[in-house]
């Protein structure tokens, strides 16, 4: 029988049914953590947990002290369920002088036509290094919390989250009805060394019970730095381990929410704090972008004193009205920017060159140097980036190096100490085969990268592509990562992305493998095939932006997968007009070549791996067994730019050419660069030239601007 909706429940009910849901949970964690026999499944128990949550949401004062959501130890025992956030949870564009602040502000007056004497006040700050976390709270009540995950949706970690102490359960009244907000989670350095020490101490009586012979128990981590061990401990599947972590909570922003609290961020800020947030007590209201330079030097000369780790400042636009005009350019907002500081550095000994393959068969040389700490982190490889780098700062092995880690992340060797260079350093020679098929490598024109040829048959490519179309920002496959796909390659049951979708026909095969067999003797290895297999299942429909992106065709990252998927709309459409743009001057080649953002090199890659026969057959079997989700619209249905193809030409007076577009693309139009006969609405400005005209020719509809804002609603 189907549940009851919450909001049909009376008050008595709901206590009544909380109680039984409290007892129940209960039980089922009794068995499952204490005794190893579940006799429910984890989808019937996480459905359990759900109801919970959602009758607690409705009736917060009738929450139980025994309730599943207070008490520690109720995670999803297999994983975490999905969850997607309200807004997009997207990343920041950097900035590393006050040269390119000034280029990101001078962007912002372009795009809104603001002139010089217009102030922009920003806020400032520190940029804290640690988990990033959205928070939903309906009617003042904590609901659900996620990590950002790709963005779009993340993973439900809402039982850990209840065991921080710095998360307001219930905000203080007034709020909006339904609010998501923005953390970062992190462990501050004290914390961090304590705890670091202690995991280092179980690791060493863990290897102690190895060499004697003795039953190992749970695997030990110890975390490189505070961001690992804060990103760790949030994603336990056991909430007690999180809760005997030392970590802590800085609020920050907000996604959605059902009315704005504030009219600038600043003011949002202070909403936080009275709602029961802690927030940066360095976050300081700039008056002009003249003053962030003078900030920037200031938290830079604290950094080291503060307690925790940052690796920059983050600048917003103050005005949340301008923030929601400028929108977003990629996976970034075009109102705030994260001004990095610059790179920590260390010297170490380069030991080795080592040369992997990638998924395109790019062939990168790695650094294996002796390991040296930098930045907190103790460091053993790093970039050389191609083999032209690698002769402009003349790298042999055996040289003494200077590395940093760029952007605080990507180590990277910076130069050479040539006075401490040994007599046995010979100039390194770059592999012209590949290491993994032995297939030819070569060079393609002014390419600086040499890759492999052997295309399908080079192994490394095909394990590569086949990480690369599992992970988290592709098809996001729990369970299918980098040690799994090698064993499922090596057993020859994937060798194509539609052959993981086949692997149910494998199960009894798979369960004989060692760790993974139903008779092993841990719980986990016994559920591993079904796990994984549940995992697949739950993947193949995906929408069509992430099935294009994880085909792992060169060139084609995420924003420009989404900007074929929001062009294109379904992967029939796709597919026939990729093949069709095979022919120079067709009609195909030139929608291709006029969307907005595919450049000409982007579009030949495009072309080229679709008059591949092998590569469209693999697509074509991918399709079969899991055809993507069609792209949604982000406009509203009755938007008159929902799914028409729009041109601007001319100068516009009262936006900017970059606005309007973004306005367009909002309610759902596709903006070319190019008028044909597929073009719905050609926008006309001052001093409009051959467009315009050929837009007349051919009897399409011309807009004034005017006319444009009018329909977009734009006032």
């Amino acid at each position: 029988m189907t549940p009851r909706d919450p909001a049909t429940l009376t008050e008595a009910e709901a206590a009544e049914e909380l109680a039984a849901l409290a007892a129940e949970i209960a039980r089922h964690d009794a068995l499952y953590h204490g005794q190893d026999a579940p006799e429910i499944s984890d989808a019937d128990y996480d459905a359990l947990v759900r109801r919970n949550r959602a009758i607690e949401a409705r009736f917060p004062a009738l929450v139980r002290a025994d309730s599943p959501s207070r008490r520690v130890g109720a995670a999803t025992a297999e994983g975490f369920a999905k969850s997607r956030h309200g807004e997009p949870m997207l990343s920041l564009n950097n900035v590393f002088s006050a040269e390119d602040f000034a280029e990101f502000c001078a962007s912002i007056r372009r795009f809104l036509g603001l002139g010089p004497e217009e102030p922009l006040r920003f806020v400032g700050e520190p940029k804290i290094d640690g988990l990033s976390i959205n928070l939903l709270y309906e009617d003042g009540a904590f609901v659900k919390g996620a990590t950002r995950g790709d963005g779009i949706e993340g993973e439900d970690v809402t039982a850990n989250l209840l065991t921080i102490a710095d998360l307001p359960k219930r905000l203080h009244a007034p709020f909006p009805a339904r609010i998501e907000i923005r953390g970062e989670v992190f462990m501050d350095k004290a914390d961090f060394l304590a705890f670091r020490t202690t995991q280092e101490r179980a690791l060493a009586e863990r290897e102690a019970r190895r060499a004697r012979g003795d039953k190992l128990g749970d695997a030990v981590i110890v975390p490189a730095n505070p961001r690992n061990a804060a990103a760790g401990s949030v994603r336990q599947l056991d909430a007690r381990i999180t809760a005997s972590r030392p970590l802590k909570l800085f609020a920050y922003a907000m996604g959605a929410a059902s009315e704005a609290p504030a009219e600038s961020h600043h003011a949002f800020l202070q909403r936080l704090e009275a709602w029961g947030f802690a927030v940066n007590p360095l976050s300081t209201l700039l008056d002009n972008e003249a003053d962030a330079e003078a900030f920037q030097r200031r938290i830079g000369d604290g950094r080291a004193s503060l307690g925790y780790d940052i690796d920059g400042v983050v600048y917003k636009l103050d005005r949340l009205d301008w923030q929601r005009r400028l929108g977003f350019v990629g996976r970034a907002p075009r109102w705030a920017t994260a001004w990095k500081f610059p790179a920590e550095q260390a010297t170490t000994v380069l030991e080795a060159i080592e040369i992997q393959v990638g998924r395109t068969g790019a062939l990168t040389p790695r650094a294996v140097m002796q390991p040296v700490t930098v930045g907190g982190v103790v460091v053993r490889h790093a970039t050389l980036h191609n083999e032209d780098e690698i002769a402009r700062k003349d790298i042999r092995i055996g040289d003494t190096v200077r590395i940093q880690r760029a952007g605080d992340v990507i180590p990277q060797v910076v130069e050479v100490l040539l006075d401490k260079r040994p007599p046995s350093a010979q100039p390194f020679a770059f592999p012209t085969t590949c290491p993994a098929c032995g297939s030819h490598a070569i060079r393609d024109g002014e390419d600086v990268v040499r890759r492999c040829t052997g295309g399908l048959v080079c192994p490394a490519q095909a394990v590569e592509r086949l990480k690369h179309f599992a992970s988290r920002r592709a098809m996001d496959i729990e369970g299918l990562g980098e040690e799994n796909i090698q064993k499922l390659f090596d057993e020859g049951l994937v060798r194509s992305p539609a052959d993981i979708f086949r692997l149910a026909q494998h199960a009894d095969r798979m369960r004989q493998w060692e760790g993974w067999g139903a008779r092993s003797k841990k719980a986990d290895d016994a559920r591993k095939v079904a796990k994984l297999l549940d995992a697949i299942e739950a993947r193949r429909n995906v929408p069509l932006e992430r099935f294009i992106f994880a085909l792992g065709i060169r060139r084609i990252g995420e924003q420009n997968a989404k900007l074929l998927a929001r062009h294109y709309h379904t992967l029939e459409d796709w597919r026939a007009r990729m093949i069709a743009a095979h022919i120079i001057g067709s009609e195909a080649r030139e929608e291709l070549g006029s969307i907005q953002g595919i450049g000409p090199a982007i579009a030949e890659e495009l072309v080229e791996f679709f008059a591949e026969p092998r590569a469209v057959a693999a697509l074509d079997d991918l399709a079969r067994e899991a055809p993507p989700l069609p792209a949604e619209s982000s406009a509203a249905a009755d938007s008159p730019f929902a799914g028409k193809t729009l041109v601007f030409t001319g100068t516009l007076e009262t936006l900017s050419r970059d606005e309007a577009e973004a306005q367009a693309e909002r309610l759902g139009a596709k903006v070319t660069k190019s008028v044909s006969k597929k073009t719905d609405f050609v926008v006309v400005g001052a001093d409009a030239g051959s467009k315009a005209t050929k837009a007349t020719e051919l009897g399409l509809r011309i807009l004034t601007e005017a006319e444009f804002r009018d329909l977009a609603g734009i006032t």
